[in-house]
């Protein structure tokens, strides 16, 4: 695809006799958000490891934004532009929203963590944090304590710090799980305005958040793609029902 942002080719992994990843070969172009559903142990996390650096594909190839980054090392694609969010939260509990947008904007900056108690003054990380919460919704939460944050706003927060390394592409990992149905409401609409200014690439459980925000789902089995397409293709296609979807009534009967 001429305009992809993300192209993955005949990406593949092992780990021992199971094949987390199996030829995966996938375009993103700019502007998408691109959901990965499948069943637990599918591969969608170890997908997302290749795509950020933590794990070495056996074989195949990531391209992003025309380079290729295969080899590349996590924070030589978090320069480019790759920005992730974890299935679980990684943040600094007695530090403030700020402090830890703040210490993301640092850390993306090469700047090492020891020099945090002068940083705390400096408006050249201050204020790209205020700007990273205001986007999330959580501008009102930034002097709280991480520690008395509830679960959504911390999945809020850590989004706020991929934001604000001033990616080009989010790529996020179950960003909905554990929330109640206000929680996943309010991350819905939040995504859908990030959405509008970035590319994603969305691991998501949460069928009726998917279908509500996906431009196009990829799902993947075992580690192989077996469907890609718009959300209306994916809920019609029979295997995906077979594999996945049959086991989400809530899905198959919306729209």
């Amino acid at each position: 695809m001429a305009d992809a942002l993300l192209q993955i080719e005949g990406l593949s992994k092992r780990f021992g006799g199971v094949v987390a990843s199996d030829a995966i070969t996938l375009d993103v172009p700019q502007g998408e958000l691109h959901a990965i559903i499948g069943p637990n142990g599918a591969g969608k996390t170890t997908l997302i490891g290749q795509l950020i650096g933590e794990l070495a594909p056996d074989a195949g190839r990531i391209r992003f934004g025309g380079g290729d980054i295969t080899a590349l090392p996590t924070y030589r694609r978090s320069r480019l532009g790759l920005a992730r969010s974890f299935q679980i939260t990684s943040l600094f509990p007695d530090f403030t929203a700020l402090d830890n947008v703040a210490l993301a904007v640092q850390a993306h900056a090469g700047h090492s963590f020891h020099f945090w108690r002068a940083a705390r003054k400096d408006a050249a990380l201050r204020e790209p944090a205020r700007a990273a919460l205001a986007r999330v919704g959580l501008s009102g939460r930034a002097d709280v304590l991480v520690s008395k944050l509830s679960h959504g706003e911390h999945r809020q927060l850590e989004i706020a710090m991929a934001l604000a390394t001033s990616p080009r592409m989010l790529l996020l990992d179950e960003p909905m799980a554990g929330m109640g149905p206000d929680e996943s409401a309010r991350m819905v609409a939040m995504l859908r305005e990030l959405k509008r200014e970035l590319t994603i690439l969305l691991i998501e459980h949460d069928m009726e958040a998917v279908f509500a925000l996906a431009d196009r789902i990829t799902v993947l089995v075992y580690g192989r793609v077996i469907a890609s397409g718009d959300p209306d293709a994916i809920r019609n296609n029979e295997e995906v029902k077979r594999a996945y979807l049959g086991e989400q009534h809530a899905v198959t009967s919306h729209g």
